[in-house]
């Protein structure tokens, strides 16, 4: 399985020669600023998408147009929403493992916040895990650390943890090293810093916080890949 991280929280997973993109923001993601983003893909084949802040959605319209037989992956308001614009969607819910030709996935819980930018109600925030027979990903979405996370290692040991640590609107390095303690995972794939001023750390004494603890804190320049 590979990890591509674009910025912010949008990373691309490759399993099983398909492609999910998660939380796609690209287009006016000031780190993309005068880019072509149709140049950083080839293929598209999911889009899962956490809640409905701009920062993780403004890009599917955009994309679904441009690649041919995405299937939008969220949960049931927002992919109603996107279904109402002519989008393939698949709406899910908090429950059980649903099967997909690149493994089976589950929305999971997120303490955060879910709406469009236009008003419209984007549901229940949450994150998605990922089982596969090339390994298990947790991909947290924007959340605080909640209790709930160490339900999530008893459905399977972790390969890997996608986890926010930006602070002010999700959790900070602290919090996201306890949640990595109740996940269970040693190696994190940190997200949704940098990209605005009120969301920038010092990498080299996050990653320091992270060692410490006997943790692996993974942060990846703009369109590099990591393979799990």
């Amino acid at each position: 399985m590979k990890v591509t991280f674009f910025s912010h929280s949008t990373c691309m997973l490759k399993v099983h020669e398909k492609y999910l993109l998660i939380d796609p923001f690209l287009s006016e993601n000031p780190i993309f600023r005068n880019e072509n983003v149709f140049k950083l893909f080839k293929k598209i084949d999911y889009i899962l998408l956490t809640h409905a802040h701009y920062d993780h959605v403004c890009d599917v319209e955009l994309l679904t147009r441009k690649y041919n037989n995405i299937l939008v992956i969220s949960n049931y308001e927002i992919s109603n929403y996107f279904n109402k614009k002519g989008i393939k969607t698949c709406g899910i819910n908090y429950g059980s493992f649903i099967s997909f030709p690149f493994g089976k996935l589950k929305y999971i819980w997120a303490a955060h916040s879910s709406v469009f930018n236009d008003g419209t109600y984007g549901g229940n925030p949450g994150g998605f895990l990922l089982h596969t027979d090339e390994g298990n990903i947790y991909i947290s979405g924007d959340t605080s650390v909640i209790y709930e996370m160490n339900l999530i290692p008893t459905f399977g040991k972790l390969k890997l943890s996608i986890l926010p640590i930006g602070g002010k609107y999700t959790m900070d390095v602290e919090e996201a090293i306890i949640a990595s303690d109740f996940l269970k995972s040693e190696k994190i794939l940190g997200v949704h810093y940098d990209t605005f001023e009120d969301i920038r750390i010092d990498k080299e004494q996050a990653q320091k916080r992270f060692f410490k603890k006997g943790k692996e804190l993974i942060l990846l320049e703009k369109g590099k890949t990591i393979c799990i």
